[in-house]
């Protein structure tokens, strides 16, 4: 049985089923101001959701990328009986040869995609309230290709994880860490000394340091490196050069400029010297978890001594550090993660396709018979 089927049967027995569903109301917003209030809310505590659904992540990609791929804002935002939100869904819509498909915001940017929910409707949703949340979708769409989704976040199930889905090729790489452990728990202690003594041919570098980009002239100074040196990188690998497509680099700029909490809303960490930047991770974290975006690294003689691995061992012991004094601060301590964005992701939905495998099913919402399409 097609995933299509497979969705049109589930949505057939949603009349009989949704009598238990806490979805009362469903609300299509098309225009992103309208939607910002009540997404805000979702990104506060008391939320299930993964940092690269923030709004001032998934607001610049859809104003400054999508408007160029002809992708208008489709966000579903699911209410009880007494109108509080239990779920937002950030979407985008695209219509091509009279089918209406519906994808999550972010594009190939995002590694993760998820909705955004009230974390205890999340542990209690069942297939009366998918079922119901489907249903209304029917009118308004007919593809619904939900793609790239973790299964879990935060220790917390992702619901969609319920429907028909098709994993992922690869697995995202993960590391978990333990608040406290020791340093060899997190990278092994002979590959440490590899590190270090590759990095002792870098702190002969006048300035040699590692930092995370904190000011506004830190991080336009790094960006404007990584447009220079991204390309030829890419080039060197005969891969096309996807930050110059209309609109991304305004749209990095933006979410790196973007400032979050103590950081940003990309947080880019970089090793430098004072004749030139060395390598650059750019990412998105949460307080548990540090998820890679983009890097590269110097076209110098320096690149030789693995530049790229040493950040990524700055990045990992910052990580464990953090976790380790929120710790220490709280009733119980929380294991803390990093993840690269260098393979395929995750993905774990009814409608979801493996990065990598364009020609993965995708879901078909229920229309009347005498719509247009299909």
């Amino acid at each position: 049985m097609t995933m299509a089927a497979a969705m049109q049967s589930r949505t057939a027995e949603a009349p009989a089923r949704s009598k238990a569903s806490r979805i009362a109301h469903v609300e299509i917003v098309r225009e992103l101001g309208e939607a910002e209030a009540v997404w805000r809310t979702f990104e506060e505590p008391g939320h299930l959701f993964t940092p690269y659904q923030r709004f001032d992540l998934l607001g610049p990609w859809q104003q400054q990328v999508a408007v160029h791929e002809g992708a208008r804002p489709f966000i579903v935002i699911a209410r009880d009986a007494d109108r509080q939100p239990l779920l937002l869904l950030p979407l985008s819509l695209r219509q091509g040869h009279g089918v209406r498909t519906a994808c999550f915001m972010g594009g190939k940017h995002t590694t993760f995609n998820m909705g955004l929910w009230n974390s205890e409707f999340a542990v209690h949703a069942g297939p009366a309230d998918l079922d119901g949340l489907l249903a209304a979708l029917g009118e308004h769409v007919d593809v619904l290709a939900l793609t790239q989704q973790p299964l879990r976040w935060s220790d917390q199930h992702n619901p969609f994880a319920a429907l028909p889905r098709q994993s992922a090729i690869n697995g995202c790489p993960l590391l978990t860490m333990e608040p406290g452990g020791p340093p060899a728990s997190r990278i092994s202690n002979s590959f440490r000394r590899r590190l270090k003594s590759k990095e002792k041919k870098l702190q002969s570098l006048a300035g040699y340091r590692y930092h995370l980009a904190t000011t506004d002239a830190d991080v336009t100074r790094l960006l404007d490196w990584f447009f220079r040196v991204k390309p030829v990188r890419m080039a060197e690998q005969k891969l096309p050069n996807v930050f110059a497509e209309p609109g991304v680099e305004e749209f990095i700029r933006s979410a790196c400029l973007s400032p979050r909490g103590e950081g940003r809303v990309i947080d880019i960490h970089a090793l430098e010297c004072d004749e030139e930047v060395i390598a650059i991770f750019a990412g998105v974290a949460d307080g548990q978890r540090f998820s890679m975006m983009f890097n590269t690294y110097t076209m110098s003689e320096h690149a030789r001594y693995s530049p790229g691995l040493i950040l990524m061992r700055y990045i990992i012991d910052r990580s464990a550090s953090a976790a380790t004094a929120r710790s220490t601060s709280a009733s119980a301590p929380t294991n803390t993660s990093v993840c690269s964005a260098r393979t395929t992701r995750t993905s774990s939905t009814a409608s979801c396709r493996s990065p990598r495998a364009e020609s993965s099913r995708r879901w078909r919402c229920p229309r009347s018979a005498t719509a247009s399409g299909w």
